[in-house]
């Protein structure tokens, strides 16, 4: 039987994580990614999820699950625990950014981050026109956004530097195809990989 075909973005993910590794998946909604690399790369790991009914139904595709908010950090895995922690789509809606980033880089050895590219045409053609932007990847209103960090491509790329991560593949999408010709202009959405640099490597 043929496996589910992941969304674009999380196909991605995928194909950046080796076969027989372990994750963490954070903020991993109904465990589409966990379940697919459980079943195609023989991948074991965790999700962490703080609404219920995504619990319910990661658990459900038999996902291994913890349900907790990731603002407290990630006290319950120790240092260097996992291959690869992926963050998708949810580090914008994250009140402490800089706390999360200096935890994944203590319990894998390389992280995964995607975010929606605040620098996309777009959203900076709806700001010049003297509104927020709305888009695919931005689709909430202004009043009822829960995104409070938006960022582009630079500012992320900045501020791992500043955590002491590297970045060593970077990645912008938009409808799912890689856009690589002023991608922080023309992609909609940023995927980063990044591990320690060589001086905070253990």
């Amino acid at each position: 039987m043929t496996a589910p075909a992941l969304r674009p973005d999380l196909a991605r993910i995928a194909n950046w994580i080796a076969p027989g590794t372990h994750v963490l998946d954070l903020g991993c909604g109904d465990g589409e990614l966990l379940a697919w690399l459980g079943r195609q790369k023989q991948v074991s790991g965790y999700g962490v999820e703080i609404d219920m009914d995504s619990v319910i139904a990661a658990t459900a595709r038999g996902v291994s699950v913890i349900h907790r908010d990731l603002e407290g950090g990630l006290a319950d895995f120790g240092d260097n625990s996992f291959d690869y922690v992926v963050l998708s789509l949810t580090i914008q809606s994250m009140k402490h950014i800089e706390l999360i980033l200096d935890e994944m880089l203590r319990v894998a050895h390389t992280g995964i981050v995607t975010f929606p590219n605040f620098g996309y045409w777009e959203n900076r053609w709806q700001l010049a026109q003297g509104r927020m932007p709305v888009s695919e990847t931005i689709p909430y209103q202004w009043y009822n956004t829960p995104n409070i960090h938006l960022c582009t491509i630079n500012d992320f790329a900045d501020l791992i530097t500043q955590r002491g991560g590297q970045i060593s593949t970077q990645m912008v999408l938009h409808k799912g195809e890689r856009i690589e010709f002023l991608p922080n202009l023309r992609g909609s959405l940023a995927l980063v990989r990044f591990e320690r640099s060589g001086r905070n490597a253990k």
